[in-house]
């Protein structure tokens, strides 16, 4: 029996009729649908301070990034067909992909802000330590001896504790 070839890996199959591209679109919008929740999970977590929980979500978010960006490139090997014969399926992608993108930019505002504050936090941590290994001493011009940047120990943290 003769059975039709696959297509290669990473390949997308050519969408021939509009009942294969509302499938197309149906599983874009439930990978995205899905992302975002757990996008939203893990910008609860972040902003609550619970960033060990959050990392645990990693995993399934690596894999829905992965299943999305899968589906966008089969929507881009299809982008003429489906703007043909089903404009309004395209456009309603459109829309739901440009609210995805707006939580995404909510997202990377939060892990941004959260990097930023704990980079602050332990670059204070170690100036203070810096500060507190110099002596207390007098250069020989009668200025207060301070730490100079080839001094600068680096900082070793435990995540054991």
């Amino acid at each position: 029996m003769n059975t039709p070839p696959r297509p290669a890996a990473g390949v997308q199959p050519s969408i021939a009729n509009p009942a294969d591209a509302r499938k197309l679109a149906d599983a874009l919008m439930r990978t995205m649908d899905e992302l975002l929740k757990l996008i939203e999970q893990e910008t609860a977590l972040v902003r609550a301070g619970k960033v060990r929980e959050a990392m645990q979500l990693d995993t399934a978010k690596t894999d829905l990034s992965r299943r999305y960006v899968s589906a966008i490139a089969g929507l881009r090997a299809n982008q003429r067909y489906m703007s043909q014969a089903v404009p309004d399926l395209l456009a309603a992608l459109h829309r739901h992909h440009d609210t995805f993108r707006a939580m995404l930019q909510v997202n990377l505002t939060v892990l941004a802000t959260a990097h930023a504050v704990s980079e602050g936090i332990i670059r204070g941590v170690n100036g203070e330590m810096q500060r507190k290994a110099v002596p207390s001493t007098y250069t020989a011009a009668g200025q207060r001896n301070t730490a100079g940047t080839n001094r600068a120990a680096p900082l070793t943290l435990s995540r054991t504790l």
